[in-house]
């Protein structure tokens, strides 16, 4: 039996006809006995979690980052918020949760996390050392897992540990996505305005005589070429094509028909994509990392044919993992002018006592000085700063972290499921990620789902009320009201789709 067969009203027993609770009725049935749970954790034990990485952004009285939101959040879910490490002895049974963002050097992080002091973790971007122990496993607060080092759930990838090893994917998704075309925009129309706001200033301009020196062009019909069509690369799609580019997007053939479904050009290759592109930006991560070769998968696959292929003087935005692009290929574009401005956001890390410089960003580093005034570089920061995504972020791992424990149930496996878990899937914000089963079973316990069935039906009874009519000879022009109610009722589907969360592609 189909999904659909089971779920969807039909108009026999749609929300609008007599009888017509059935649908919802058992979809939503199903949706209950999903979430129906069983508590799984010892009501005896004090389980301990360490939150290494700041929760909150913004500062409070005290001139420090405000994590007040968090805490509430924790304390609601019936757990204890503690501001500080745990100094051992005897904690009260329950879910206990313990900040310390400021943890940094490896020595500092086991000499908290390598005896087992701490059953969980969750952090941003902290790197955890493969020697840090968490039994019960680890949530990171964003999409990659790479600084995930903990040898309790196998390293960054999740497999091999015993231990659960997650993320927040899409918590980030739309403010990475933004600053993306910020960064494109930035550069690309390239009118000066610093330059042209400090000569009006000056009263050195006349708009009649002097504004035929400074052309520019517009971003509405340049392509752009996304390699990836995660949560990221999906929102930057969508946005590129919001300011009227053509957006030609490479993912795995198995996205093809989502891709083309939502308006975008399908690329087997990055180099395809990047045939003829103003703009690229990628967004693939760093995929699995080879045990023989220690290489990961993804490293490098910006490189000469995906750069050469681009229009020349094009844009290259990297805001995903610094070692994506093969700095070596980009510096060579560069001082060629096949690039003319490349925007990267990587990690940079810096010694407290020796000073010495370390992490993806150090390539860059040496090609901003070879190339001045071409490069834009940011230490990993295009998402990591908005104080809202953070929150947001923060509390699902928190929720994440007490499912696992009290539930055995994982949200947003990265990785193999150790035994005793179930995998409750993916759990991102509303109209992120893909459509599954769990979405279609929220959207249809929302009383706007009878709407969008009747707004649906409405439709299609206007559609081939027109079809009729063509088909019958008509020759005149439609009414003037028909075409606003036709209109009217697309739009009003459209607005309810995205609502309920059913405007994007579906789960595999």
């Amino acid at each position: 039996m189909s999904l659909l067969s089971w779920c969807l009203p039909t108009r026999e027993n749609s929300p609008t006809k007599n009888g017509g609770q059935a649908g919802r009725g058992a979809m939503q049935d199903r949706h209950a006995a999903f979430e129906d749970r069983t508590r799984l954790d010892d009501p005896e034990r004090a389980y301990r979690i360490l939150i290494a990485d700041l929760i909150g952004l913004r500062f409070d009285a005290n001139g420090r980052p405000d994590h007040g939101e968090v805490q509430a959040h924790i304390e609601a879910q019936g757990g204890t918020f503690h501001d500080g490490p745990y100094a051992g002895g005897a904690l009260p049974p329950g879910i206990h949760f313990f900040y310390q963002p400021d943890l940094s050097t490896k020595d500092d992080i086991l000499a908290q996390t390598a005896h087992g002091q701490y059953d969980a973790l969750i952090a941003a971007a902290t790197f955890i050392p493969m020697q840090a122990l968490f039994p019960l496993g680890g949530v990171r607060i964003g999409a990659g897992t790479g600084n995930m080092g903990s040898a309790s759930w196998g390293g960054g990838d999740g497999e091999g540990g015993v231990a659960p090893l997650m993320n927040t994917p899409g918590i980030n998704s739309r403010a990475t996505a933004q600053m993306v075309m910020k960064a494109v925009l930035k550069v690309t129309p390239d009118l000066p305005v610093d330059l042209l706001h400090q000569r009006v200033v000056a009263g050195d301009f006349d708009t009649g005589r002097d504004l035929k020196s400074y052309p520019t062009g517009k971003l509405e019909g340049r392509r752009m070429a996304v390699l990836g069509y995660g949560n990221i690369g999906r929102e930057v799609a969508k946005l590129a094509r919001a300011f009227g580019m053509h957006v030609v997007v490479h993912a795995r053939a198995k996205h093809r028909q989502w891709i083309e479904a939502e308006g975008f050009e399908h690329a087997e290759t990055p180099a395809a994509a990047a045939q003829g592109a103003d703009v690229l930006t990628v967004h693939v991560g760093l995929g699995r990392l080879d045990a023989v070769t220690r290489a990961y998968a993804n490293a490098g696959i910006v490189g000469e044919a995906v750069l050469s292929a681009m229009n020349r003087g094009a844009v290259v935005v990297n805001y995903d993992r610094g070692e994506v692009v093969d700095a070596g290929a980009l510096d060579r574009a560069l001082a060629a002018g096949q690039v003319r401005h490349a925007a990267i956001d990587a990690d940079l890390f810096k010694d407290a006592e020796s000073g010495a410089l370390s992490g993806p960003m150090l390539p860059y580093l040496t090609l901003a000085g070879r190339h001045p005034g071409k490069l834009e570089l940011l230490p990993h920061a295009a998402a990591d700063t908005d104080h809202p995504s953070r929150v947001a972020g923060a509390c699902q791992a928190v929720d994440q972290i007490i499912d696992a424990i009290r539930y055995r149930r994982i949200a947003n496996l990265k990785g193999g499921l150790p035994d005793g878990y179930v995998d409750a899937g993916a759990k991102v914000p509303r109209g992120i990620g893909r459509v599954n089963t769990l979405t279609l079973a929220a959207a249809v316990a929302d009383r706007r789902f009878a709407e969008l069935h009747g707004v649906s039906r409405e439709i299609a009874d206007t559609l081939e009320a027109i079809v009729e009519a063509v088909d019958e000879g008509m020759t005149h022009q439609p009414a003037k009201g028909d075409v606003i109610a036709l209109t009217h009722l697309l739009l009003r589907q459209r607005l309810l789709l995205e609502a309920l969360g059913l405007d994007g592609p579906a789960e595999a």
